[in-house]
């Protein structure tokens, strides 16, 4: 099952759902609140974005990527622009933080889109599968990242993205599991999730931390912390 999540749309029916799944996983909503999933059309916009996330900081990563929009008119780069940069002034790139691999990643992504081999018109009537067939065809992009973008971009209702280690360790804390699961054991855990395993992965991200912080009440029950005696 899938489906392109409508924009106005929300995601009531599978937090309902969810809810009613795991114990842990209604707690996780109450805490965290609406999911704020929203598809986006700027396909190759954030396609670029991911490869310079690409072992650096979030924060690195957004900074620099903002230095290369500005470089585009609109701070909009498309796939012939970008082309055209590589082809004329690679050293503009290399000025924002654009290494000479991601260089190389960043000419295949866009000379993928500019040739219609990731079929953008496509993309959202297509299978899971197939949207992630064809973005690992390109260089620097690889399932995780097809996975993510099914998620955050296309609003895939039911990725799993096992190998992901944020939800990995969302699941031990959030479904009270005594150890962080490896990939394969989490993959039958998604069953009581479907079909909304996207919307739990995002949950068990945002939540996990606001699950691991003590509640209210128990602060209040804990005995305040022993004053150790001063030496003369």
């Amino acid at each position: 099952m899938w489906f392109a999540q409508d924009s106005k749309s929300n995601w009531g029916e599978a937090v309902r759902f969810l809810r009613a799944a795991h114990p842990g996983m209604r707690r996780a909503i109450d805490l965290v609140g609406p999911c704020t999933l929203a598809p986006r059309r700027d396909y190759f916009v954030v396609l670029c974005k991911s490869i310079y996330s690409q072992q650096i900081s979030t924060a690195a990563a957004a900074s620099l990527f903002g230095r290369f929009r500005d470089l585009f008119p609109s701070r909009r780069p498309t796939p012939r622009l970008v082309l055209q940069v590589l082809d004329g002034d690679p050293e503009a790139l290399r000025g924002v933080g654009l290494s000479r691999q991601k260089q190389a990643y960043v000419r295949d992504l866009a000379e993928h889109f500019a040739t219609n081999r990731i079929p953008t018109r496509r993309l959202a009537t297509m299978g899971d599968e197939e949207v992630i067939d064809a973005l690992v065809r390109v260089n620097g992009i690889g399932r995780w990242t097809a996975e993510m973008f099914l998620i955050f971009t296309l609003n895939r209702p039911d990725v799993w993205p096992v190998d992901d280690l944020g939800l990995r360790k969302g699941a031990q804390i959030v479904l009270g599991l005594e150890e962080m699961p490896a990939a394969k054991a989490l993959v039958p855990m998604g069953d009581i999730f479907r079909p909304w395993r996207s919307i739990a992965t995002w949950y068990l991200w945002r939540g996990m931390e606001k699950v691991g912080q003590p509640r209210a009440h128990d602060r209040a029950a804990r005995p305040p912390p022993r004053r150790r005696a001063r030496r003369a």
